[in-house]
């Protein structure tokens, strides 16, 4: 079977399955975001798009183009808490008197989105300036992401959902799987009957999801390792017997351990070029990532800095790299005089794909 015939094969499978994809304007790198539809009872929109007039036309467009109407949903699902999948739930709420269903634990994030979305700025500037990024930069970047913060909206979450819970509609059921990591909040949903897994961000096909470093949902003050979860989340997903993975952006995955395998490569070589950089001379997280990827460093601060940190934090629990602080920023310095290539496997619990070989 070729690949276009085997395009044509999966999709026709979603569509079976009463599943339609709505791709949906953002104004952000990444793209459009797919919701998707779910022709049930009730009708179920699982994400909104980010809150922009272009997003919610563009819905309704798409929405039309398929015989339904705003009013007519039943029920809104959101699988965490990123404003480009979010942002336009409460209009969509509104108008239809559908339930919003999401993980309890994000359901306070959702209902005080502005004050919590202000406080998560707070903690990032503060990790941004602990690792060695000017006040410069992190006052320019607080500018945009206050900017962006209109793109969201804050909305009250009626069907609090727990992790492990099958939430039940009239021709499938979908159990609730909490996979933390690229948000605290990556919720996906898996229909075992059809072998389809509503992945959101959690996993995408063109693009690694970058685990960001984000301010806990209970409240704690201890920082997340976010790549360290996220990888324990991945290796809870390769499990899974899926046939189709959705994705958030993107197309359809229709071999999810192959691609999670990759990704733990990927994960494994860039801890190791991080270790390399580190045993060279101490550096900063900010010095790390300018190191990697130059004028992007400082103008996608915080995302190249959570790259960096997850990735050392991964060298850190090993044993190889420390922290040292002057008081002022932190640097890391290698323990270990070990060349990169004789580390090992880093990736938390073992890799599947090692301890396999």
């Amino acid at each position: 079977m070729t690949e276009e015939e085997t395009a044509v094969e999966v999709w026709q499978q979603i569509t079976d399955a009463g599943i339609r994809v709505m791709r949906i304007p953002t104004p952000f790198q990444v793209g459009r975001v797919n919701t998707y539809l779910l022709e049930d009872e009730p009708l179920t929109l699982v994400d909104s798009g980010p809150n922009s007039g272009k997003a919610l036309d563009e819905l309704e467009r798409q929405l039309e183009a398929l015989g339904h109407r705003i009013e007519d949903l039943g029920q809104v699902i959101i699988t965490h808490q990123h404003i480009d999948h979010l942002g336009l739930v409460e209009i969509v709420a509104k108008r239809s008197g559908a339930e919003v269903a999401a993980l309890d634990l994000l359901a306070p994030f959702v209902e005080n989105f502005g004050d919590d979305a202000e406080r998560d700025d707070e903690e990032a500037a503060a990790l941004m300036r602990r690792h060695g990024i000017s006040e410069e930069v992190v006052t320019a970047l607080r500018q945009v992401t206050g900017s962006f913060r209109a793109w969201g909206a804050r909305t009250k979450v009626t069907r609090p959902l727990q992790d492990g819970e099958v939430l039940e509609l009239r021709d499938r059921e979908l159990e609730v799987q909490h996979r933390p990591g690229h948000s605290p909040s990556d919720t996906v949903f898996w229909d075992a009957d059809r072998r389809i897994l509503l992945a959101a961000d959690h996993l995408i096909k063109h693009i690694s999801s970058n685990p960001l470093i984000s301010r806990p949902l209970d409240g704690s003050a201890q920082r997340t390792q976010a790549l360290v979860t996220y990888l324990e989340s991945l290796k809870k997903t390769r499990e899974l017997p899926a046939e189709i993975v959705l994705a958030g952006h993107g197309e359809p995955i229709t071999d999810h351990v192959t691609l999670i395998d990759k990704r733990f490569a990927m994960h494994q070589r860039r801890a190791e070029k991080l270790y390399g950089l580190i045993a060279e001379q101490p550096r900063t997280g900010h010095e790390l990532a300018q190191a990697i990827w130059g004028d992007v460093a400082v103008t996608q601060a915080f995302l190249t800095l959570s790259e960096v940190i997850g990735h050392v934090d991964l060298l850190v629990n090993a044993g190889y790299v420390r922290e040292v602080d002057d008081g002022e920023v932190l640097r890391y310095e290698a323990t270990s005089e070990l060349p990169a290539d004789q580390l090992g496997d880093l990736i938390p619990g073992g890799n599947p794909v090692v301890a396999r070989g």
